[in-house]
């Protein structure tokens, strides 16, 4: 049952590194016990000529109080900035025996949340945070997060509120994997750590698929990997954060999920589209046909690679400056465990939903404002690259070769990838 609350909702504005107040959300029960959200813009936000819209889809600048009684009363870009699985987990470790509603992950979660917004108590904003952890902490946290993973913080000797300090920090579109966010080389990089149980070594080869895009001609997060303590470490550069003398430029993020106003749950998986994200994209970007051309480019590596955790949390718009771009690529995974006569993409991708062979990958060309030879050369390309080049770019990623044994089905159906 939710209960009634409210916070303020503050926002970094284009080129600035301090917080302002944008309005205020309030979440209510209703006498059916339905959860409503409530969002308005401040007044005096609304009087500002740097004024930004939180989101370009369900609160976009006007007067007046925005409702929703989807996602049990979040508005979407809200939803963007609360803990992931991963957040939620460390939030529940210090809560202890605690029942905590959405609201309290909200408030939460960590200051340096994805995107540009945070949320307090008082009218004021804070000062955004200034201090993270350091590369030179990583092997701390590693041995933090298998704490964590195996339920035995006191083997590790971390009481719970230590383990939430280290851990916590990090963005909301991370997924489930442990990971947390460092400072190094003057950014902010999201450090992903390896599981004990892992099947490969996971840092490296998405390290590898990231490299292995960028082959491909796709715009992708940078990454790097470290090593402490003898166990691999992937660093991905935040892409919405700058430095500057000041401090961070934070810049608004709004993932797949909020374009497309759906849920994660298996009963929204049906609004899980690309083809309906390229309308939304169209709309939206301030250069609708570079952004198009570079989604189908993902769509199609995806397919070729068997990435089938494209889910629209991994998809994402940023603005930098007042107008909406395609984010770069970030969260690529093999899922080299599938079946060999068919392989589907977690979101639909053509007139015959999820299948992904190269009939239904061209066949929504247009959505994309690609013509079908335009859109067949793209597709071509990319699976061409893949077959030639995933290896030699996994093992420049580091990748061990029984690893990349491991993986190799994932790359390796060319037969069924033309198969109609």
């Amino acid at each position: 049952m939710t209960s009634e609350r409210e916070c303020y909702v503050y926002i970094v504005l284009p080129g600035t590194t301090e917080f302002v107040t944008a309005g205020r959300f309030h979440v209510a029960p209703t006498p059916d016990g339905e959860a409503v959200g409530e969002f308005v813009y401040g007044r005096r936000y609304l009087e500002r000529n740097d004024a930004v819209e939180l989101d370009p889809v369900e609160l976009r600048l006007r007067r007046g109080p925005y409702q929703t009684a989807r996602l049990e009363g979040f508005f979407g870009v809200i939803r963007d900035a609360m803990p992931d699985f991963w957040g939620r987990r460390i939030i529940d470790i210090n809560a202890g025996p605690a029942q905590l509603e959405e609201f309290d992950y909200l408030m939460r979660g960590p200051d340096d949340r994805a995107g540009a917004l945070g949320f307090g108590l008082n009218v004021q904003p804070p000062a955004p945070q200034r201090k993270f952890n350091r590369v030179f902490d990583l092997e701390r946290l590693q041995v933090a997060a298998d704490a964590v993973i195996n339920d035995r913080l006191d083997i590790a000797g971390f009481a719970a509120a230590q383990v939430e300090a280290l851990m916590r920090l990090g963005t909301s579109m991370g997924g489930a994997r442990p990971k947390t966010v460092v400072e190094h080389a003057q950014d902010l990089w999201l450090a992903k750590f390896t599981r004990q149980d892992d099947r490969w070594n996971f840092p490296r080869v998405e390290h590898g698929l990231l490299k292995l895009a960028a082959a491909c001609s796709l715009t992708v997060a940078d990454s790097k990997i470290t090593t402490v303590g003898g166990r691999d470490v992937l660093l991905v550069r935040r892409f919405d954060r700058d430095r500057t003398e000041s401090g961070f430029r934070r810049h608004r993020l709004v993932s797949a999920l909020t374009l497309l106003q759906i849920d994660e749950g298996p009963g929204a998986r049906a609004g899980w589209s690309y083809i309906l994200l390229a309308d939304e994209v169209r709309r939206l970007s301030a250069q609708p046909a570079t952004d198009l051309r570079e989604l189908f480019a993902r769509m199609c590596f995806n397919a070729a690679v068997s990435n089938l955790d494209d889910h629209p949390r991994n998809h994402a718009i940023i603005a930098k400056q007042r107008d909406w771009r395609l984010s770069p690529a970030y969260d690529l995974t093999p899922a080299p465990l599938i079946a060999k006569d068919r392989r589907d993409l977690a979101m639909t991708c053509g007139k015959f939903g999820r299948y992904a062979n190269r009939e239904n990958l061209l066949s929504e060309h247009g959505r994309f404002l690609l013509s079908e030879t335009e859109a067949a050369t793209l597709l071509d390309g990319i699976v061409e690259t893949v077959g030639s080049q995933w290896r030699f770019e996994m093992r420049r990623a580091g990748v061990s070769e029984a690893d990349c044994e491991t993986i190799a089905g994932t790359f390796l159906y060319d037969g069924f990838f033309y198969q109609t």
